[in-house]
């Protein structure tokens, strides 16, 4: 778990990194569901970062549901190796789609669409072409 990597020189954020580098940990199973993590400062000190990147990237990890925060418990993961494998390539996704000039309500629209159309598709029915 403390196998977390950052490159200064990516033009991604650096709590991104971490935050990346954890989902990853995730979703190798290599961070297991109920597991704790060092303190936030802990895992500064071995990266190399400033506590409030780690910090930072930890709350992004909270906000998908995939570590959790509990009073006097400390961080544990939260998140199953399929969750952490899903919110990583959502991660990547989104990441792609603003490179190319997407927003998030365009992606969110674009996903729908292709949700609905692959329903339809394993009911055996197909989409229209009007």
């Amino acid at each position: 778990m403390l196998g977390v990597k950052i490159n200064e020189h990516d033009d991604t954020a650096l709590y991104q990194q971490v935050a990346a580098e954890i989902r990853r940990a995730i979703a190798e199973g290599e961070a297991k569901s109920g597991e704790r993590l060092p303190p936030a400062r802990d895992l500064a000190a071995v990266i190399g970062v400033n506590s409030n990147t780690v910090l930072r990237a930890l709350r992004t990890l909270r906000d998908e549901r995939l570590l959790e925060f509990r009073r006097g418990r400390g961080i544990t993961v939260a998140g199953t190796p399929e969750r952490g494998a899903v919110t990583a390539r959502a991660q990547q996704l989104i990441t792609f789609a603003r490179q190319h000039g997407y927003g998030p309500k365009e992606l969110i629209g674009i996903i729908e669409n292709l949700s609905e159309s692959a329903g339809r598709r394993s009911l055996g029915e197909h989409p229209s072409f009007t």
